[in-house]
């Protein structure tokens, strides 16, 4: 009787994994104190777009990966949309095998240097951790163990490439360069399929680019987690619109037998405010994007940019937190968070919170704009606030804020950056007259395998959810891999 190359292989990880639960009981394991992030210093930051987290030393992650328990029901698997194998690859790190830490985040990740940088760990996978379950104690540093595994092997120069299928001849279309869709193109390639993404703007990454800025997210480590799609084989075709540059059809001429659609949503959202039009009023999508995207900040290119003294950020999401440490880093001697609810109701990380504190921005909790007014030139110059105060919960479950009456005043503002939302990106629906989209604008998929009204066509991320997080989208575009591949499966 043979036994799979698969079993012996488990085997061997199971007899190892328990050599190294030997090594410190779990009291040692639980008495350790959670590691702390490496960060650039406050009043140093702010003056450029240096990286603020520096990552773990070997020792720091070597320490933190000795409290993981290697429970044996890890719910903290659960807790990640691309079901990372969380306590393999922290067990790499313990023993010292970084590049063997990173292959395991591989097997599942497309984006372990973003992830370990941006996802809300907080709120998912270190939610179901053990420590936050059971015992109450500050979760193991997931995220940052990630960071350190993906940066490790970076800096190594020995980039391990995942393995592929061998080819099966079927060319898929991925629509849209973001975290769903580069997280689908890099698993529907290793299922052996000949991928080519097609990207709009004229560099690829989609919102890893545009929308989060240097400071969280280098562009240098999206281009190399990018670099490594395209050493699976995966194409790329910039400045391209789907719909308009190419129709679906005179791609499906072309071969393209199924389509991801994971074009974003990157339509901006403003409040249709009395003098919202005035100048010096902006999206966060058009701020973030000239800055980020087309690098506004640099004097050396020519995209313009308002660089405000008195800046007012309208929100209080992730969004919002990079727009306005944003403004700080362009020279803001003011810089606002105007948020409608309390500190404890804001949705934005609460690292992000912490930096932007410590970066000096100012927070306007319970705060809400009315109106805009403008000096002769038609310039923004100052903003009607309204305070207000906390009511009972709305559907979100948070505590809906009620005005209060005759708590008007005014506030000097020269830039208002309005960071309230986002809704889908309109190109591909209205591209495709037989497409059902929702009342929202978003794709209609089925849940079970993000398949749309047109049998073909996947879909997944913000496109389909509105405005979420980086690893949600890539848990889609992992699922829509899946699925795309049963979809072909089934009609052998």
């Amino acid at each position: 009787m043979s036994v799979s190359k698969e079993f012996l292989k488990e085997e061997r990880d199971q007899a190892w994994r328990n050599e190294i639960r030997k090594s410190l009981t779990a009291k040692e394991r639980t008495s350790l104190a959670r590691v702390h992030m490496n960060e650039v210093d406050a009043m140093e930051r702010i003056l450029s777009n240096v990286e603020v987290n520096t990552g773990l030393t070997a020792e720091q992650a070597q320490c933190e990966a000795k409290r993981c328990l290697d429970c044996i029901d890890p719910t903290c698997i659960s807790g990640c949309p691309v079901e990372i194998n969380i306590p393999k690859f922290i067990k790499r790190i313990e023993q010292g095998e970084f590049l063997e830490a990173a292959k395991t985040l591989k097997e599942t990740s497309t984006l372990p240097a973003v992830c370990g940088r941006v996802c809300p760990q907080e709120k998912q996978c270190e939610a179901k951790c053990f420590y936050t379950l059971k015992l109450k104690k500050e979760p193991v540093a997931i995220g940052y163990l990630e960071r350190f595994a993906a940066d490790y092997e970076r800096e190594s120069g020995q980039i391990s490439v995942p393995e592929k299928a061998s080819a099966n001849g079927i060319k898929v279309a991925v629509i849209g360069s973001g975290p769903a869709g580069l997280t689908c193109a890099g698993e529907m390639a290793k299922k052996g399929y000949s991928v080519t993404v097609f990207e709009a703007l004229h560099e690829i990454g989609g919102v890893l680019k545009y929308g989060i800025p240097e400071f969280r997210l280098p562009n240098s480590i999206v281009d190399v987690e990018i670099d490594s799609l395209k050493k699976m084989g995966v194409e790329f075709e910039t400045n391209f619109i789907v719909g308009k540059t190419s129709s679906f059809e005179e791609l499906k001429e072309e071969g393209y037998q199924a389509f991801f659609t994971g074009s974003g949503a990157g339509l901006p959202r403003f409040m249709n405010l009395p003098g919202e039009n005035y100048i010096g009023i902006l999206s966060s999508n058009e701020y973030l994007t000239r800055v980020n995207l087309m690098h506004a900040a640099d004097s050396l290119t020519d995209t313009p940019i308002l660089r405000g003294k008195n800046v007012a950020i309208i929100g209080g999401g992730n969004t919002a937190m990079d727009s306005v440490r944003t403004a700080k880093r362009l020279g803001a001697e003011r810089a606002m968070i105007i948020y409608r609810r309390s500190m404890d109701e804001m949705p934005a990380r609460v690292e992000e919170i912490k930096h932007a504190q410590e970066e000096g921005i100012e927070f306007l909790t319970l705060t809400n704009p009315l109106e805009y007014f403008a000096n002769d030139k038609g310039r923004v110059n100052k903003m009607r606030v309204q305070k207000m105060e906390l009511g009972e919960p709305d559907a979100s479950g948070r505590r809906r804020p009620v005005a209060i009456e005759g708590s008007e005043y005014d506030i000097d503002v020269d830039t208002v950056v309005v960071s309230v939302g986002v809704s889908p990106n309109p190109l591909i629906p209205n591209s495709l007259p037989q497409l059902e989209v929702t009342k929202w604008g978003t794709i209609s998929v089925n849940e079970e395998n993000l398949q749309s009204s047109i049998p073909e066509m996947f879909a997944g991320g913000d496109i389909v959810r509105g405005g979420a997080t980086v690893i949600l989208a890539m848990g889609d575009g992992r699922k829509a891999a899946a699925e795309m591949d049963k979809y072909f499966k089934s009609k052998k």
